[in-house]
């Protein structure tokens, strides 16, 4: 973050600066009480589970420059800093992003969503991008109200570009993060069901994730897989140019497209843009090209040839449960716990099935959340597609998952356990060193903790 003065953060969120030097100036921005230092300012957050007005006296310990708050307590009355009040602290959080990335001159944004592979995308971006220019991307998870300001307001004046992910849960969402991060390029990785228990149908999934490519100006442009269904869709929204990737067909494309006997994909760079390059991505997966097809259109967009763009994807390192490859004990993993719906659920079992293996391809899966209606039949389909792709051992966890072995009886080892450590116990008993085992599972199954009994 670049420094800015008291005054600024007080006039950008809304509030006043009831107390503290108007022109003295701060470096960062914090909503977590344990990182805040003499430096920076702590946005006291208010949930409907907590308050974190609570954390203003560890703050205060900490020597935090400033407090952002709402209620002026007995704590913030005593806090030895600055104090910004206003009406509402995330209101002002994302008031203060807002006039922070106008001050931000010199950064082009790259904006993501998508139902899956953002995070994936994120990365391939970032390593792309990365290969001649400072970025700032998004950190973890933080795509939300709370995470985009965050991100904004920890780029500075040293950044070229950057790579900031959108995520959405409910209707409205995504209008309000591009009214703060004003993307000059919008990555649509594709149109899932992923929340359409709070969406209602895939159209309206749609719909919402188009307020990116909509809030992008003329000058601009939206990059999509032409394979997806809502591309049209999509498109008519696109006030800008629009442009395809896809396997075999698109601006930018992939052609004679294989996998090594490490799992690793292999592929030729083609467009409309510059020569054909062969790409070698470090990850498995064949979903992973569209993603990085992606990111390579993006690249050769801002004018970077086809060898830094090759070079920038083969060093690329994935944010971690992302098919993370792992040896854990005597055993291979790839762990893709980080999240999951229908359409990441099914390009993981395929990667399984692709996957050159000594001994048997194993799937411990947890459920899919926020399915709504289509919870049952997802998760049936799901046992069928892992029977039709070979698993030769499926293990899922808890009664939610349990429905994906109901259709999965060709599967030679078919079972579900209530628990992540029963589940773990069993594989410690059958497993071999040279089998793989996939593991995956919404957010809330955690099935992190199936990886962590086996070590």
């Amino acid at each position: 973050m670049n420094a800015i003065s008291l005054k600024q953060i007080a006039d950008w969120s809304g509030g006043a600066l009831i107390q503290g030097v108007p022109n003295a100036v701060v470096s960062s921005v914090s909503t977590d009480s344990r990182s805040v230092d003499g430096k920076g300012v702590f946005v006291a957050l208010k949930g409907e589970r907590f308050d974190a007005h609570d954390f203003i006296p560890q703050v205060n310990d900490r020597g935090a420059a400033g407090i952002f708050v709402s209620s002026l307590t007995e704590a913030s009355e005593s806090f030895s800093g600055a104090i910004i009040h206003v009406k509402d602290t995330l209101a002002g959080l994302q008031n203060l992003a807002r006039g922070y990335r106008n001050s931000l001159s010199g950064i082009r944004v790259v904006g993501l969503t998508g139902s899956n592979g953002k995070t994936s995308t994120k990365d391939f971006l970032d390593g792309v991008l990365s290969s001649a220019f400072s970025v700032n991307k998004t950190k973890g998870n933080l795509n939300n109200h709370i995470g985009v300001p965050l991100t904004i307001l920890s780029s500075d004046s040293s950044h070229r570009y950057g790579v900031w992910e959108m995520g959405m849960n409910h209707p409205g969402e995504i209008e309000v993060l591009t009214e703060m991060a004003r993307p000059d390029v919008a990555v649509v990785t594709n149109i899932g069901t992923a929340h359409i228990e709070n969406m209602g149908t895939r159209a309206a999934i749609a719909e919402e994730k188009s307020q990116l490519p909509l809030s992008v100006g003329p000058d601009g442009y939206c990059v999509m897989p032409c394979e997806d269904d809502f591309f049209g869709f999509v498109s008519e929204r696109v006030r800008g140019e629009m442009i395809s990737v896809g396997f075999e067909r698109g601006d930018v494309r992939a052609s004679s497209l294989g996998v090594d006997d490490f799992g690793k994909v292999h592929f030729d760079l083609v467009s409309e843009f510059a020569e054909t390059t062969p790409i070698t991505l470090p990850v498995r997966g064949r979903h992973m090209v569209s993603n990085a097809l992606l990111a390579a259109a993006v690249g050769l967009k801002e004018g970077l040839t086809p060898a830094q763009i090759a070079e920038g994807l083969s060093a690329v390192r994935l944010t971690g449960g992302r098919l993370e490859e792992k040896r854990v004990g005597d055993y291979s993993i790839l762990d893709d716990s980080y999240n999951a719906n229908p359409d990441s659920m099914k390009a993981a079992l395929l990667t399984l099935q692709e996957a050159s293996v000594k001994g048997r391809r194993v799937a411990v899966l947890g459920y899919m959340g926020e399915l709504g209606s289509i919870e049952k039949e997802a998760h049936l389909e799901l046992g069928k597609r892992a029977a039709d792709l070979g698993v030769d051992v499926l293990i899922t966890v808890g009664e939610k998952a349990s429905r994906i072995n109901t259709r999965a009886e060709e599967v030679p080892v078919n079972l579900n356990f209530p628990s992540h450590e029963e589940a773990a116990e069993y594989l410690l008993g059958e497993l071999s060193s040279e089998d793989l085992v996939l593991v995956k599972g919404s957010r809330g199954a955690t099935m992190e903790k199936v990886i962590e009994g086996l070590q």
